[in-house]
């Protein structure tokens, strides 16, 4: 059984994406560039990077619906990972997007949040 190897991200949406990148930054001391929306906070190990990162508050990137946030959580193997989802019934997007840093996947618990999947390169 493939599982979760650990949280890949936490994406936030916003009316104004550097203004509370900045707010986090200067009140949480989050690690994020004064011209970033987005930081790592942990690397354990390769690919073990922990991202935070805030989007534009009408982003779809999230998915349709009116989610705040989103979690990525981190897979080892992506394909076996939403062939087990799809088996157990849940929603899995078909698309699947690579990267230099990994892949993604996406899919939607039953209460209609979606969340990203990625395997690390």
């Amino acid at each position: 059984m493939e599982k979760v190897q650990g949280i890949g991200g936490v994406f936030l949406k916003a009316r104004d994406p550097k203004a509370l990148a900045a707010w986090y930054r200067e009140h949480l001391g989050l690690p994020v560039d004064a011209d970033q929306t987005f930081g790592a906070l942990t690397s354990t190990g390769p690919g073990e990077m922990t991202v935070w990162a805030v989007h534009p508050a009408d982003t779809q990137y999230f998915g349709p619906g009116a989610a705040t946030f989103m979690v990525n959580y981190r897979v080892k193997n992506l394909d076996a990972m939403l062939t087990q989802l799809r088996a157990a019934g849940v929603k899995v997007e078909e698309k699947v997007e690579d990267y230099d840093y990994g892949r993604f996947g996406w899919a939607t618990d039953p209460e209609g949040n979606r969340f990203e999947l990625w395997e690390p390169k």
